[in-house]
């Protein structure tokens, strides 16, 4: 029900913060994959995390829909047949099969733009400068060179490797994106940098984990079930978690994550902790 709840409201917000407008085939572009549904799960992060330090979230929602484009945009990047040339993204053709490679491309840019422009400007009057200086400042480098995109360099430079290589590579993509989130929102909430450092633990645990499980789903489920092209890892030969350690010891170290995940959140009040504790169990128990 709150995972219900939140992706509607944080829809709704996108929806209003991207309106269709000229030229009109780039914002075309944008909200096709904007808007294309998805677990919301960095926006969800961000919101939870804001509520478990204050008592009041509306003051990260502007950071939640930035998060979500950014990381709509990396997804239609991922996507390209120079990245990881993958057609089928939410159980749809990706951006750059409906719109083209250059519109994909340039679509991808114009949404990591605007995600900056909606933290400045949105969060105006619901947060201190200072916070808000502070979140774009963590959010462009968890996403940039030290984060996600170094992440994805050491991806596609990556012919082999052990299980080192491969935690350092989900490290700064999947789990940077998580952190940025959390961090987002702990930032706007008025947290302490004990507990900022506690959620930063809690991310990394919980984006690992998402990226582990999705290691297990690529080879378990079919495109369908998943909205996405399945066995695409075997085929490419791929570094992944079941490659490397089965799909059994896979599947405990996913829970290993989940159990240190959530003890970082041991000492907050329990109930607003809820949703983050529930979160890291869906993430690790979930089927697509």
């Amino acid at each position: 029900a709150y995972m219900l709840e939140k992706v509607t409201a944080v829809n709704q917000a996108l929806d209003s913060a991207l309106p269709l407008a000229n030229p009109i085939g780039i914002h075309e572009a944008m909200r096709y994959s904007l808007l294309s549904g998805g677990k919301r799960i960095c926006p969800i992060v961000c919101l939870a995390a804001c509520r478990l330090v204050s008592s009041d979230e509306s003051a990260a929602m502007p950071s939640a829909c930035a998060l979500e484009m950014i990381h709509a945009m990396s997804l239609m990047h991922d996507d390209l047949p120079c990245m990881d040339d993958d057609g089928l993204r939410r159980g749809r053709p990706s951006c750059h099969v409906v719109f083209g490679e250059r519109a994909a491309v340039l679509a991808g840019y114009a949404l990591l733009a605007r995600a900056f422009e909606h933290i400045a400007t949105a969060t105006q009057g619901t947060a201190p400068p200072g916070r808000i200086v502070r979140v774009v400042g963590e959010i462009a480098r968890l996403i940039g060179p030290e984060g996600v995109v170094g992440g994805q360099v050491a991806d596609l430079k990556c012919g082999g490797g052990g299980v080192e290589q491969l935690e350092y590579i989900h490290l700064h993509k999947t789990a940077a994106s998580v952190e940025a989130s959390a961090v987002a929102g702990a930032v706007l909430g008025g947290a302490c940098e004990e507990e900022i450092d506690r959620l930063r633990k809690y991310s990394r645990c919980t984006g690992l984990m998402f990226q582990v499980v999705d290691d297990i789903l690529d080879l378990t489920k079919s495109s369908e079930e998943l909205g996405k092209t399945s066995g695409k890892d075997k085929v490419a030969d791929k570094m992944t978690y079941p490659k490397l350690i089965g799909i059994d010891k896979s599947r405990d170290y996913a829970h290993k994550l989940n159990k240190e995940a959530q003890e970082q959140l041991l000492g907050f009040n329990p109930e607003k902790a809820a949703p983050l504790i529930e979160l890291a169990n869906y993430i690790v128990h979930r089927q697509n």
